[in-house]
Order: C-alpha cells, then structure tokens, then sequence
C-alpha cells in the first residue's frame, strides 16, 4: 500500500516554484530520507503532504486523499519541526499529558522513558527550553504518538552530536517494534543512512533521485588516473563530480554502469576504482557545478 502518492506535483508562491513536477509514491510501513541542500523544497513538499499547504498544480494524496483540511490525514500524521509550540502555560509533563488525548496510539511509558533519559526538567515550560531541548521534546512527542505518518522535518535542530545518535537509535528501535511511515528531512545524509530504506534527493524543487540507500551505494563509481584514460572511458556516461590531481591526473566520480568485464579493463589500464559514500554522493548530484579545481 502507498501512504503517499505524488503526480507532477507542483507548489508556487507568485513567481516562485518551491516544488516543481514531483512524481514519486512512498509505500507504507517504510522510513525514507529527504535530502537536500537548504532551498531544496524540502520544507515547503513536507508541509504539502501534511495538508498546511494547498497544491498548486498535480496531484498528491495521503492516505487516499487530498491532505489539504483533510481530517482522515490529520488524525492520522504528525509533522514536527523546530517552530512547533505550545502553550507557555503548560508544564512539559502536562503538555505530554494532554498530547496522549490527541493521539490514539499514544504510549506514555514510551515518552516517560525518553523524558527522563534525555534529562528534561519537568518544572520548564516549552518556551523556556534551549534549542536543542526544544527539538529532543519535540521528538518526544512524535515518537511517543506512533502516528501511521510521522513527518519529521529537520527534527535534530540544535541538538549535539552525540543526542542526535541517541536519537536516530531511538526511531529505530520504536520503528522496528511498531512500523509506521516516517518521512525524515535531512542535509546530513551521513547521520541517519543507516536507519533509511529509501532517499529521495531534491535539488532546486526537482526530484533528482528516488531509490533504495542500498541502490544509493552502489550509484555511482570513483575513477582516479590519467585524465586522457579517464576522459575515454567516460565519454558519454553521467560524470557527477570531476577534480585535477597534479598536471596530468584526475578524479571522476560518474553512474556505475560499468559491468565486471569493464571494471577489470579500468584497472588494466592503470586506473583505480573506488566506492562513493553516499553522503558525498548526494552533495554532487545537488551542485550546481561538477566541483573540483
């Protein structure tokens, strides 16, 4: 079953096409990843899908149906960013409480559990928290709700590095006991790779990739030889990222469609294959140029 569904999907403001013909599906049960650099679209397709904002063009449906005041997909979704607030007059602990009315699957042994790992002071408000508390309550609240779509857009805002991995370790572990789809924005693919089945990279408001982190990781291929060599067998493929070493050598990272026979005539002819870590992959296939010197 698809949860969400997208069909030339397009969302403009005046002049402006902060997502521009997106076609894409996201199955059910699965946690994918939103990459792209700031300006993507990332923000603006995520508030489309939770129904905040009316399409302007194409089609989308959530959970079969528009999410524009659609009551089926609110009561179903949760959408969590760094502006999310709540009452100034309510207590974290009461603002959990009241939380666990709104949504059917809450589990408050869950948030409880979370609340007094990552140390909240149950005497703060929500207003009163640093940045990085916001975000860890914040997510808080999202997991503890297990709503059948979680949409998490840049949940770790202000977070430390070492929170965060607690974090990506805590979806997980909830994930894998109670599935649900979880839609997670990110610049940073490296930190949660590991927890994603799926990546759908945006550049510009365009989709650029859609497929499995296992397909991501065997993308593409880095070549490293004689820029002459490296310029035949190159010709006509897909070069996402080029560098000179020194005055006659270079680095090429292109689409890995070279079968094994191929391969092996790469490294005949004196040049090195190597892996692409998808991280860096996804920061070359949303340049604006091919990079290098």
């Amino acid at each position: 079953m698809n949860v969400i569904e997208c069909n030339n999907l397009s969302k403009s403001y005046g002049s402006i096409k902060a997502v521009s013909n997106l076609s894409f599906t996201i199955k059910e049960n699965t946690i994918t990843g939103l990459i792209g650099r700031n300006g993507a679209g990332k923000t603006t397709l995520l508030k489309t899908l939770a129904g905040y904002f009316h399409k302007s063009t194409g089609e989308v449906t959530v959970f079969g149906e528009d999410p524009f005041n659609s009551l089926k997909v609110s009561s179903n979704m949760i959408f969590v960013d760094d502006k999310m607030t709540y009452p100034s007059a309510l207590k974290l602990p009461q603002i959990l409480e009241v939380a666990s009315t709104f949504y059917e699957n809450w589990d408050q042994e869950l948030a409880q559990g979370l609340f007094d790992y990552f140390s909240l002071n149950p005497k703060q408000s929500h207003q009163n928290l640093s940045k990085g508390m916001k975000s860890t309550f914040n997510l808080i609240v999202a997991l503890a709700s297990r709503c059948p779509l979680t949409i998490l857009d840049e949940p770790t805002t202000g977070m430390d590095s070492a929170v965060r991995k607690d974090f990506y370790r805590a979806i997980l572990k909830d994930y894998l006991q109670h599935p649900r789809t979880i839609l997670l924005s990110s610049h940073l693919l490296n930190e949660i790779d590991d927890i994603l089945e799926d990546v759908l990279l945006m550049r510009d408001g365009e989709k650029r990739l859609h497929l499995s982190v296992e397909e991501l990781k065997e993308y593409a291929i880095g070549l490293k030889g004689n820029r002459e060599k490296l310029e035949k067998w190159t010709n006509g493929k897909d070069v996402f990222f080029e560098d000179s070493i020194g005055t006659q050598d270079a680095y090429y990272v292109v689409k890995n469609d070279y079968g094994p026979a191929a391969i092996e005539e790469l490294k005949a002819s004196g040049i090195e294959t190597s892996r692409v870590a998808t991280d860096d992959l996804c920061v070359y296939l949303t340049a604006k140029t091919k990079g290098g010197n």
